[in-house]
């Protein structure tokens, strides 16, 4: 696992710094290129894995209703990795994303924020261990010697929230889990561990409770071990160098509308989700505590 000071890591597990995150950006040497022209006057809306489906019906409600509060062509921008989502929104490429909390708290100094997601009434979510329906198993110190699928290295449910409690508890993911591997999404997490490919995993609990409803029969093979408390639920950010685009204001009306418009209800009932509220940085403070955390233990 990385070390929480330098927030990313390329594959072979190198740390890289904020500045290596936005050359990288910036060169393409890890991201397509952007297009110039036409394609730099449009509003890019980045999505990382914490997005719950690309179901085009969603992506196509979500840009239209976009589009007409905000004006012009929206774009909307999807990458494997919280990383590329991140190193695309740090280095001002993209004028907002659907980030998680764990990259909002690392760069924050960056960043700011636009809105928050409300899911049953709170602007909070849950991070789960999830295990496979048959294991015998009531507490998180049952999961040791499993092997442990994790979502993304950057997401705060799907990572960090364990590697916090493993050391709070003086472990290390290394150590305790007999191997551990990266699904590069929740609904990943949940589809390892119900086929038996991990015997446990961290997971959104927004996305399991959703898929809970949408996918049953799957989300059955798998039973909750344990649930953390409540945390700040992945925001929307921009940049702060685009802070006085006027862009960037209208998003934010909009998402914080978005239940008083038909197109909006229709993008909120499709992600399950009350609608948007403007949040104080202070909401993802937990977030931030569990980062010093890890990084504490090396």
């Amino acid at each position: 696992m990385r070390n929480l000071g330098n927030p990313h890591r390329t594959t072979d597990g190198v740390p890289i710094t904020r500045r290596d995150l936005i050359a990288a950006a910036v060169s393409g040497a890890v991201f397509a290129p952007v297009a110039l022209g036409a394609e730099e006057e449009s509003f890019k809306f980045g999505l990382t894995p914490v997005f719950l489906s690309n179901d085009l019906e969603l992506l196509g409600h979500l840009r239209s209703y976009l589009s007409a509060r905000i004006g012009g062509r929206i774009e909307l921008v999807t990458r494997r990795t919280y990383q590329e989502i991140t190193a695309l929104l740090v280095s001002g490429q993209i004028q907002s994303a659907w980030i998680c909390g764990y990259p909002y708290v690392q760069f924050k100094a960056d960043l700011d924020l636009v809105a928050t997601p409300v899911w049953h009434g709170k602007p909070l979510y849950q991070s789960y261990l999830i295990a496979s329906a048959d294991r015998k198993v009531d507490d998180w110190s049952g999961l040791k010697g499993d092997v442990h699928a994790f979502s993304d290295p950057d997401s705060n449910s799907g990572s960090l929230v364990t590697r916090a409690l493993l050391a709070e508890n003086r472990q290390l993911p290394g150590s305790f889990f007999a191997r551990s591997f990266f699904t590069y999404g929740h609904r990943n997490v949940i589809r390892a561990v119900a086929s038996g490919l991990a015997q446990s995993g961290s997971v959104d609990g927004y996305v399991y409770e959703v898929m809970r409803e949408t996918e049953p029969d799957l989300v059955k093979q798998t039973r909750i071990v344990r649930k953390s408390e409540w945390l700040g639920f992945p925001p929307i950010a921009s940049p702060k160098s685009v802070a006085n685009d006027r862009r960037v204001r209208a998003l934010q009306q909009a998402l914080i509308s978005m239940r008083d418009d038909a197109e909006g209800r229709k993008v909120l009932a499709l992600l399950r989700l009350d609608g948007f509220v403007a949040t104080d940085p202070s909401l993802f403070d937990a977030i931030a505590a569990k980062v010093e955390t890890v990084r504490q233990l090396g």
